[in-house]
């Protein structure tokens, strides 16, 4: 039996209030070693980045040391504002934003949305809505660089799990899948579950 949406997460808010960031399972100090792999691979070193959930703040800050000009986005106000100590802190140029993804206030486009978490806690049945949302917020031809819980991963507790199929499914036709690779979820867990990366182009 299926947990019903409202029980298999938390409320982001309250939980980034209770909280330190470093506790959380996703937790990752340093820059994701799949998205290091896609932004070596497709050559991206410059231009303008969201970072959607970003939570604890740590990949746009790595990303934004790296060049890009990043914005984080999160659903959560407390975790906007831990972000953004985080990189006052580190002297590094992020923009941090409260946002929701599925009623996007943000403006302008980015070369590059990178989501680690966002999209496989969405609720199943606004999924269109996410890829709509998103495919609004990216320049023609721009980069998706998508991880979610992998299908290889055991049991349902917690995100929603992808298969590369699903990702091709759900993104068409506005994105064309250009690769999917089975990975881990690097964290706070042990063992580390098993993820999906997926590198999408909006057409």
């Amino acid at each position: 039996m299926t947990t019903p949406q409202s029980e298999r997460f938390p409320d982001w808010e309250t939980l980034y209030r209770q909280r330190p960031g470093e506790s959380l399972p996703w937790y990752y100090a340093d820059l994701d070693p799949d998205l290091e792999a896609a932004l070596r691979d497709h050559r991206l070193a410059r231009g303008r980045l969201l970072d959607l959930g970003t939570g604890p703040g740590t990949q746009a800050i790595a990303l934004a040391a790296r060049g890009f000009e990043a914005t984080g986005s999160d659903l959560s106000a407390t975790a906007v504002a831990k972000a953004t100590e985080l990189a006052q802190a580190r002297g590094v140029p992020v923009t941090f934003v409260q946002d929701d993804v599925l009623a996007s206030q943000l403006t302008g486009s980015f070369d590059v949305v990178f989501d680690r978490g966002c999209f496989h806690v969405i609720d199943p049945a606004r999924r269109g809505d996410y890829v709509d949302s998103v495919a609004r917020r990216l320049a023609p031809g721009g980069l998706l660089l998508l991880k979610t819980f992998s299908k290889l991963q055991p049991d349902d507790v917690g995100p929603h799990r992808f298969s590369p199929d699903d990702i091709r499914t759900t993104f068409a036709p506005r994105f064309e899948l250009l690769s999917a690779t089975e990975t881990v979820y690097q964290g706070t867990l042990d063992p580390l579950p098993k993820a999906l990366f997926s590198v999408l182009r909006r057409v």
